[in-house]
């Protein structure tokens, strides 16, 4: 066994053992489902559907389905628990449906630019590795596991409290967070879309405020996933909160940023006007009283 593949496995050992952890604390005081925690079967399912599609993926070395797996997952794994839950209220409903409506309008998207550009460059060193194709998949488990971890412990969980200031604050944040990375993905769409734009980068809208205005409201996203969860946590549950931190960690410092800042540098890098744009705009946060009208 090759190296890479022996960090792979590694890897996936590590990878797991941190979902069976999440999935034993965020059990802690939740509903069951006869003697099983209705928490814990739900991060397993999860898994078990990234193992699944894997397989054929490899088979036919493809990651067209790895984007629209993931976002299925989330609307699957959490209608179920959802159906299970013995009490449902306003706030489990409300978390279901914010949900629901981030990871259909996200897959969408995704699954449409996939099928448009042909294929992901990322996955083309990694599809020949069984192991490493394999811990792809298993980290989107992982992935899906923490960002949906708030959500699914409010439905999960055992305690319920009526709709409050925390699950309107919480909705307020998500409104405005999905407000942003929707309209985000929209005007880039569109600007890639324009034959006179080939080639070029995007400055204009919300990318006049933010180089990466998407990520942006995907973060504020599960901040108010996570506000509007608070009141009911509780014990272990807390490990919930890792959601927020989570998408921030893996945006800003692993495979959102960081990638695409590199990628943007090495086909842009040297050009007046782009070096222009990265000194006046900021990276995430976006630039308040900025105008958005540069071309």
């Amino acid at each position: 066994m090759k190296k890479s593949e022996r960090n792979a496995l590694a890897a996936f050992v590590v990878v797991v053992g941190l979902g069976m952890f999440v999935a034993w604390a965020g059990s802690q005081g939740g509903q069951t489902l006869g003697q099983a925690p209705l928490f814990a079967l739900a991060v397993g399912l999860v898994f078990l559907i990234q193992w699944l599609v894997f397989i054929p993926s490899y088979v036919r070395q493809t990651e067209k389905f790895f984007d629209l797996t993931g976002s299925l997952t989330y609307i699957s794994i959490i209608t179920l628990a959802l159906l299970l839950s013995k009490e449902v209220d306003l706030r489990t409903v409300v978390l279901w449906a914010l949900v629901v409506i981030w990871a259909s309008r996200l897959g969408t998207f995704l699954f449409r630019r996939i099928r448009r550009d042909g294929k992901d460059d990322r996955f083309d060193e990694l599809k020949p590795s069984f192991f490493r194709f394999l811990n792809v998949w298993t980290v989107q488990g992982l992935w899906v596991t923490f960002t949906m971890a708030a959500a699914l412990v409010g439905i999960t969980t055992s305690k319920r409290v009526e709709f409050d200031i925390f699950a309107v604050l919480g909705l307020a944040i998500w409104l405005i967070g999905f407000s942003f990375e929707a309209l985000a993905d929209m005007q880039k769409s569109r600007f890639n879309a324009d034959p006179q734009n080939k080639g070029k980068f995007i400055q204009s809208g919300l990318w006049s405020l933010s180089r990466h205005p998407n990520y942006f409201g995907e973060i504020v996203i599960w901040i108010g996933m996570a506000v509007i969860a608070l009141p009911v946590l509780q014990g272990w549950q807390w490990v919930a909160l890792i959601s927020p931190v989570f998408v921030t960690l893996l945006l800003t410092k692993v495979s959102g940023v960081p990638l695409l800042e590199k990628k943007s540098d090495a086909k842009w890098g040297g050009q007046p006007d782009y070096a222009a744009y990265k000194q006046r705009t900021p990276v995430l946060l976006p630039r308040l009283g900025g105008r958005s009208d540069q071309k």
